[in-house]
């Protein structure tokens, strides 16, 4: 699938589903983190962050996602695959994203704009390790997804 066709994706509509998936963390008790892997336009994958429920470090939903994808999709189908992430992920998530090989990350809010929220220096941003691999677009439903930043007690 050619890079181009991505941008018949319904980007909001599966933005949407991730910042969702980023509520349903703060529900349980887990930072707002979600993410959805969408081929063909239609959401394959779905998780949100679980690092705190489940003691786990590696329970980005990015991360957890690029692990399920490598696990369950061929090469090819992960380079026709669009990752839609409430945050833009990060150096950790990145890496496994570049391992990955998908075709597309789409984020609605930006590194920058999470180290407002948290008083922490920004992290080193995704494109930058995704270069070469993988394209990184954003901002998408940027208001939506820093209001929920914003109502988090970081």
């Amino acid at each position: 699938m050619p890079t181009s066709s991505f941008d018949d994706f319904d980007h909001e509509a599966h933005m949407a589903e991730a910042i969702g998936l980023a509520r349903d963390a703060v529900e349980r008790g887990d930072r707002p983190f979600g993410s959805v892997l969408v081929r063909d336009d239609e959401v394959v994958m779905r998780e949100s962050n679980r690092v705190l429920t489940e003691d786990d470090i590696r329970r980005h939903p990015e991360l957890h996602l690029a692990q399920r994808a490598c696990r369950e999709l061929s090469p090819t189908q992960r380079a026709e695959t669009v990752m839609y992430t409430s945050t833009e992920p990060c150096p950790m998530c990145s890496g496994g994203m570049a391992y990955a090989g998908f075709g597309r990350v789409v984020y609605s809010v930006s590194s920058e704009d999470l180290a407002e929220y948290t008083a922490d220096a920004p992290a080193v941003r995704s494109a930058d390790v995704l270069d070469g691999v993988t394209e990184v677009v954003g901002p998408v439903l940027n208001e939506e997804g820093c209001q929920l930043h914003e109502q988090f007690d970081w």
